[in-house]
């Protein structure tokens, strides 16, 4: 069957509609690349022809990039070259094409990747202003940089800065701020689109139309990802592109970035910033092949093989429905009620009503409740103010808000989220009011380590209790964790899967028990890093050996921020549950009883205000008066970074073993998903399960045998792990 498909009018306007066959989105495939081709030439050699446009055929996207899986099935560094300088002549084509019969690219929905790099290649180009249409070369988040062409033609056509504040981050954007920026002509209603392109293109042909194109102007310094990197008068050269003194200074200071934010974890953003300096610097010949060697060389690469991974789990997951029957239908779900109105239920709340669905927000008192708008407000406001949202957008989203202090307007919504205090005791009784009030709701306990089965105990409708677990900040974090208990029905779980994708979560779902998977895989991890810290190892340290791993941040800095008191509760739950595997060490306890709750108190591991308490602190610095509550006291021993990352990933690693040995996990693919997406576990490593594969079961057996040896039982190996070793078998 024919991807591309072609019409001409009577007025020589061709309209060349690209619809690959049997697929929900339009992607580049190296077998299109004939038929591509000879469409090319046959529009050339056509004299009735005088302009042509390229639409897609698809409702709501253009051209969404290349296919991954075309792209993951390359067995070596020289078929994906070639892979690359195939769609570089394509695009190459295409754009000799235009300087003959002026090209149009009409785009509505996502232009990604290849899909953008095709309409760089054409003379002209047309968005719509839907929200549905982004733009951009995020192909440094698989690991990979653009291939056909985007490394040349984008410096091209809005200058070297600007161009690297979208490659080197992976960035897209909106129309409106792709017309600012310059990478589209003009931005139009949907339904408008087809018909003006037509009209433009046509007035290209015949001279009436010469596009003036003028670059965004530097005055106010770099992009956001650069301008960090430099002082008042390198921001004055650098902004003097033509100048080789700016350009180097330039690719000096972004090279800097690039590695103090990747720390030599990720090649791509490197490799796409050299294929940019070496066009701009020995011409655009060098850079196309610059361009195509690194992309086969990144291709293969062991970095990119685990960020593809995530992509194709994470498309998986979003085609499963969370239970063993994909014949289960999700209830429709038109309101929900969420109790508390705190960080985590206002939260909850804003990423609801951000989906559509109107959200009965319940606090004890008006004035915990005018909190839980502010934040939700707050939230809208700062994408009012980034230009994501209109004035008008952020209103009627608002709107979909409501607020109570009892259970007035509740017993219409399908589920009622609770986001009360950690308490046991306090969930039940919660559990009881929502039968009551509401007895026809799923009652969903966003709690982060009680088990659902004993929330559930006494309820009238057990079917009907789950776990949704939600990440802080819930707006910006993926993951959504649902717990299914004992007696949770599968229609129930299908439910809430369903409710966390329109919200635009990433959903696993696990099986019951203490910590679910997520907190109980990190309460280890966490916990060794404090038994380091008591035998007299400086907090810096341990934190820079996991962030040196790939972490975003250290689990100190992460005890600090989600809380001292916090990771206690949860370090005494655990306990409670797993015995001494999971014993903090001696006198942790004093660092909270001394007040030290971590940033929301001011007072932690790091400093947050000055010695009189008043200014905020803007350096990171580590509060060394909590070493005198810590064995040891001031006088802090280093342990090697290789053995801290080590001690606290294995038993990450061992934990995440346990899970799926004891059916907590449903698979490794979940748990890989769910450590990546809600712990920080860095994505280029695949998570514990790809990074055990990685060293192989026996060197982790055998690893954690050596330190069971030398610390005890807390790292004995989990049974699976020591099947696995024997077998020589693997995770994927």
């Amino acid at each position: 069957m024919d991807t591309f498909r072609l019409e001409v009018s009577a007025d020589g306007i061709a309209l060349l509609t690209m619809d690959v066959p049997g697929e929900p989105v339009n992607t580049l495939r190296a077998s299109f690349q004939d038929e591509f081709v000879a469409m090319a030439k046959r529009i050339s050699d056509d004299s009735a022809i005088r302009a042509l446009v390229i639409v897609s055929g698809k409702a709501d996207n253009f051209i969404v990039g290349a296919d991954v899986q075309m792209l993951a099935a390359a067995k070596s560094q020289t078929e994906a070259t070639a892979l690359s300088r195939g769609g570089q002549q394509a695009m190459a084509q295409l754009e000799e094409l235009g300087k003959r019969k002026p090209t149009v690219a009409a785009i509505h929905g996502p232009a990604l990747g290849g899909g953008f790099e095709l309409a760089l290649a054409c003379t002209y180009r047309i968005a719509t202003d839907s929200t549905k249409t982004q733009l951009g070369l995020p192909e440094v988040q698989l690991g990979l940089l653009p291939g056909a062409g985007g490394t040349q033609r984008l410096p091209a056509l809005i200058g070297i800065a600007q161009a690297l504040d979208l490659i080197l981050a992976g960035k897209t954007v909106r129309a409106s701020k792709a017309r600012k920026l310059g990478l589209v002509d003009e931005v139009v209603p949907k339904a408008i689109l087809i018909e003006l392109a037509r009209k433009r293109a046509a007035e290209l042909a015949s001279g009436a139309l010469r596009p003036v194109r003028t670059r965004l102007s530097l005055k106010g310094g770099l992009p956001k990802m650069l301008r960090s990197m430099a002082d008042a008068e390198v921001l004055q050269a650098v902004a003097l592109e033509e100048n080789p003194v700016g350009r180097r200074i330039l690719f000096q200071q972004a090279r800097k970035a690039l590695r103090t934010k990747t720390r030599g974890h990720y090649p791509a953003p490197e490799k796409a910033l050299e294929a940019v300096r070496i066009g701009i610097e020995k011409g655009a010949e060098e850079g196309y092949r610059a361009e195509a060697d690194f992309f086969g060389e990144l291709v293969v690469s062991e970095v990119s093989r685990r960020l593809v991974e995530i992509f194709f789990a994470t498309t998986a997951l979003k085609k499963d429905n969370g239970t063993d029957d994909s014949s289960v239908k999700a209830l429709p779900v038109r309101k929900i009620g969420m109790l508390g109105a705190g960080l985590m239920g206002a939260g909850i709340a804003y990423v609801t009503a951000d989906a559509g669905v109107p959200v009965r927000l319940k606090d004890k008192d008006d004035a915990g409740l005018g909190r839980g708008f502010k934040q939700i407000a707050g939230i809208l406001d700062a994408k009012v103010k980034r230009r994501r949202l209109s004035r008008r957008e952020r209103d009627d989203k608002l709107s979909l808000v409501t607020g109570t202090t009892d259970y007035s307007g509740m017993k219409t919504a399908e589920v009622i989220v609770e986001a009360v205090f950690e308490d046991l005791k306090l969930k039940q009784a919660t559990v009881r009011e929502v039968e009551r009030e509401a007895p026809g709701a799923i009652f969903a306990s966003n709690t982060s380590s009680i088990p659902i089965g004993q929330i559930a105990f006494g309820a009238v409708h057990p079917e009907k209790i789950v776990g949704m677990h939600f990440f802080s900040p819930v707006d910006k974090m993926p993951l959504l964790e649902i717990i299914r208990g004992p007696r949770t029905s599968a229609e129930t779980v299908a439910t809430t899967v369903a409710l966390g994708k329109k919200m635009g979560k990433t959903v696993i779902v696990v099986n019951d028990g203490p910590g679910f998977y997520t907190s109980r895989v990190l309460a280890p991890y966490v916990n060794e890093a404090t038994f380091i810290l008591a035998e007299g190892a400086p907090v810096e340290e341990i934190d820079r050996a996991l962030v040196d791993f790939g972490f975003p941040v250290g689990p100190l800095q992460l005890l600090d921020e989600v809380g001292i008191d916090v990771g206690a509760k949860v370090a005494h739950i655990m306990h409670a549950a797993f015995g001494d595997r999971m014993n903090p060490p001696p006198g942790f306890d004093k660092v909270v009883e001394s007040g030290r709750l971590g940033r929301k108190a001011k007072k932690g591991f790091y400093l947050y205000v000055d010695v009189a308490g008043v200014k905020p602190v803007k350096e990171k610095l580590v509060d060394k008066s909590v070493y005198d509550l810590l064995p040891g006291g001031q006088k802090r021993t280093s342990i090697p970074a290789s053995e801290i990352a080590e001690r606290c990933v294995l038993q990450m690693v061992n934990e995440a073993a346990l899970c799926l040995g004891e059916k907590v996990l449903r698979s490794p693919r979940d748990g890989d998903i769910g450590a990546v997406f809600g712990l920080g576990f860095p994505p280029f490593r695949g998570g514990p399960f790809r990074y055990a594969d990685s060293l192989g079961a026996s060197a982790v057996v055998e690893r954690l045998r050596r330190y069971q040896d030398r610390f005890g039982a807390r790292f004995a190996s989990a049974p699976l792990l020591v099947e696995m070793a024997k077998s020589g078998a693997k995770f994927f």
